[in-house]
Order: C-alpha cells, then sequence, then structure tokens
C-alpha cells in the first residue's frame, strides 16, 4: 500500500518487529485482569516505574544526546514517551473497564491505516492509490466488529471504542516518530527516552484523573511481568526491527 526506501547494503528486519508484535499479543492477557480491581493510570504510571528502574543506566546517557538532537527529534522522543506510551497505554486500558474487552483489542488494528498515513506525510514514504481500496473496507469491518448492535450503539460501547481509537491514534503515531527518532538515537535510547518521558506524563494523568497512587502487593508480580514481556522486550525488539523497516510495513 506504500512505497518504502530501502538503503543499499542494509537487510530488511521486518521479521524482527513480527516477532515483537507476538510478545504484544500477551498484553491484553495480564492487563485485563488488573484493569479489572486498579485504575488504568494507575497501572500504567506503575509500568512505566519498573521500565526506568530497568533502563535507568541508559536514561542518563539517552538524556544527554536527546538535548543534542535536532529538534524534531526532541520533539518526537516528547511525544512518543507521554503520548504514545503513557497517555495511549491509560486509553487502552480504560476501555477494558468500559466496554467489551474484544472491543480495543479490535481498534488496535486501525493502527496502520493511522501509521501509513502519517509515514507519508512525515517520512515521505509513499501513498500508493490502491490504500484507499483496502482502508475503507477496514474502516466498515471495524465498525461491524466492534458494536454488537452497529446500528443501535450504546453509550457505554462506544465511549470505550472512542477511548481505543484515541490509543491506536497515538500508537500510529508513535511508529512513525520512533522510525524517526530511531534513526538519529538508536534503539536503546529511543526505549529509555519512551519510558522516562513515559513515566512523568504518567504520573500528571494520575493526578489530573484523581487515580489511586497505591499498587496491591499481590497485584506486583503480574504488573512486573506486564513491563518486562510486552513492555521492554517487545519494544526493544521492535526498536531494533524499526530502523531496517518502513514504518508502513512496521505497523502491520
Amino acid at each position: 500500500m506504500t512505497a518504502s526506501r530501502p538503503v543499499a547494503g542494509q537487510r530488511d528486519l521486518t521479521w524482527v518487529v513480527a516477532l515483537a508484535a507476538c510478545f504484544w499479543g500477551t498484553s491484553a492477557l495480564l492487563r485485563e485482569p488488573l484493569a479489572q480491581v486498579l485504575d488504568a493510570a494507575t497501572i500504567v504510571m506503575y509500568e512505566h516505574l519498573v521500565l526506568v528502574l530497568l533502563l535507568l543506566p541508559w536514561l542518563i546517557p539517552a538524556l544527554r544526546r536527546w538535548s543534542e538532537a535536532p529538534p524534531r527529534v526532541r520533539v518526537g522522543a516528547v511525544v512518543i514517551g507521554a503520548g504514545s506510551s503513557a497517555l495511549a497505554t491509560t486509553l487502552f486500558t480504560a476501555a477494558f473497564r468500559l466496554g467489551d474487552p474484544i472491543t480495543p483489542q479490535i481498534l488496535q488494528k486501525l493502527q496502520p491505516l493511522i501509521a501509513i498515513l502519517l509515514a507519508a506525510v512525515i517520512l515521505g514514504e509513499r501513498l500508493r492509490p490502491r490504500f484507499w481500496w483496502f482502508a475503507v473496507p477496514a474502516l466498515v469491518g471495524a465498525w461491524l466488529m466492534t458494536f454488537p448492535e452497529p446500528l443501535s450503539v450504546r453509550i457505554g460501547d462506544a465511549t470505550a471504542a472512542l477511548l481505543a481509537i484515541g490509543a491506536a491514534t497515538l500508537w500510529g503515531a508513535g511508529t512513525v516518530l520512533g522510525r524517526l527518532v530511531d534513526g538519529h538515537l538508536g534503539p536503546r535510547d529511543t526505549l529509555a527516552l519512551r519510558f522516562g518521558f513515559g513515566l512523568p506524563a504518567a504520573a500528571v494523568i494520575v493526578a489530573i484523573t484523581g487515580s489511586g497512587w497505591t499498587m496491591p502487593l499481590d497485584r506486583v508480580p503480574q504488573l512486573v511481568l506486564l513491563a518486562l514481556i510486552p513492555g521492554a522486550l517487545a519494544l526493544g525488539l521492535y526498536y531494533i526491527g524499526l530502523r531496517r523497516t518502513a514504518a508502513s510495513r512496521a505497523t502491520l
């Protein structure tokens, strides 16, 4: 649907992005039980705290290199952390409590439509005309699969859908901006900055929403697994693969 720009002498790493996606598949299994007993913002804040503690040795050098990067790279890293990581994950987690848990998982599949459009605008990846032949049926299909009664949508289901679409939009933007930031700073710095900027943003969201600040001890093992598997491991692989994968392919 888009034409990428292969770089001479570099092997395509789409398979590494696909491997990362396999680990992302565990996110809903770990997140949904937590979302039933804790506020979404609380889960996301502690998830980011675990990841910042894990990546702390890399974070300080990453911040130094970030301060020396071009302005669009610096802005991109902040948007990835505050928006694509903290806010998007909060919206996605909240969607589990408001509607059918299948809804956010289906609607996050709209990310490719968003990311492909943004990749054309921000990265200059060429958008082919036949893209729209796929985009329109995808949007119709998403509507039909999201709501049990597509012509009679309940407020709770609509709210959950809007939260999930908001998360998908921010994640789609994160794919494109991640390609930009990763190209300048590398996967390790991009990963550390994502959670470094995401943690204060997540704390602000907790304060604004009035969510709880405490984490029950019996939920800590589940939270740590959530942070390590679909968090650190999946995103680490993702940013490695993203260096040699067009954003329009990575999002698929």
